[in-house]
């Protein structure tokens, strides 16, 4: 069966929408700067790899991707792409609302960007419920590794750290290019973590500008974490608790009435 919008016809799309338990998987990124050794599109290939594999055990939807995200602060380094937010709600509404009127009825929006997608993601999110009707889960795997993360020995979430490497190289390990990993840990602010796992009184998250970010640049090539402690192993066991969760999310989903 075929999994992928894109390559199914209209007629096969009607066939599917007609089993209306099933929810659609929207896969959602960005092009960004990723240090010196990960791809510019890595945030939506782990989403991509997320959404294909989950669709291939579950039988379920996948809907292209939304490439872009929103990423001021990453437009310091070339290659970085960065869409306002406000033109992002818009288009993320505009891919449920046309999807919902052939007869879609549940979403799970699968964010490989982390927090920084996550505000125009609800608000798109929430209009989509309360004016078509449809609902909707948005699948984070920042939020989703707190059971495992400590467990394979990962660091604070940063950027392009252990976490992002180690899925990389278990998605798309030809793209990865560890010799050019650079380890790069800023000074703790007490009063400020990004982290979910994180349990301490926390600052609410705002994206630094592109110049702070050019500084530390400067520093670790765009990197904030240790790179070089991922590895393909921990990649995969990272990936295959992200699949187990997100299966379970899409059968929760057959469930609702």
């Amino acid at each position: 069966m075929k999994t992928r919008l894109e390559e199914m016809s209209w007629q096969e799309v009607e066939s599917f929408l007609k089993d209306d338990r099933l929810p659609i998987l929207i896969p959602v990124g960005s092009i960004e700067q990723h240090g010196y050794h990960l791809p510019l599109g890595t945030d939506s290939m782990v989403a991509i790899g997320l959404a294909n594999d989950a669709a291939t055990l579950t039988q379920t939807m996948v809907t292209p991707p939304l490439w872009f995200g929103w990423s001021p602060h990453h437009l310091a380094l070339p290659g970085s792409v960065s869409i306002r937010a406000e033109v992002l709600i818009e288009l993320a509404y505009d891919v449920l609302e046309s999807l919902s009127l052939h007869g879609a009825k549940k979403f799970i929006i699968i964010n490989g960007h982390r927090i920084v997608n996550i505000p125009w993601l609800q608000i798109a999110s929430e209009r989509a419920k309360r004016k078509l009707g449809v609902q909707i889960a948005i699948f984070d795997p920042a939020y989703m590794i707190k059971e495992i993360a400590e467990k394979l020995g990962f660091g604070e979430i940063g950027h392009a750290e252990e976490i992002e490497t180690s899925h990389a190289l278990h998605l798309f390990r030809e793209l990865v290019h560890m010799e050019k990993a650079q380890d790069y840990v800023h000074r703790k602010k007490v009063h400020y973590h990004i982290d979910p796992r994180i349990s301490n009184d926390t600052l609410c998250y705002i994206p630094m500008t592109a110049k702070e970010l050019k500084a530390i640049s400067g520093k670790s090539g765009g990197t904030t974490g240790r790179p070089s402690l991922a590895s393909a192993d921990k990649g995969k066991i990272l990936h295959d608790h992200l699949i187990k969760r997100l299966v379970e999310v899409i059968e929760e989903f057959r469930t609702i009435g």
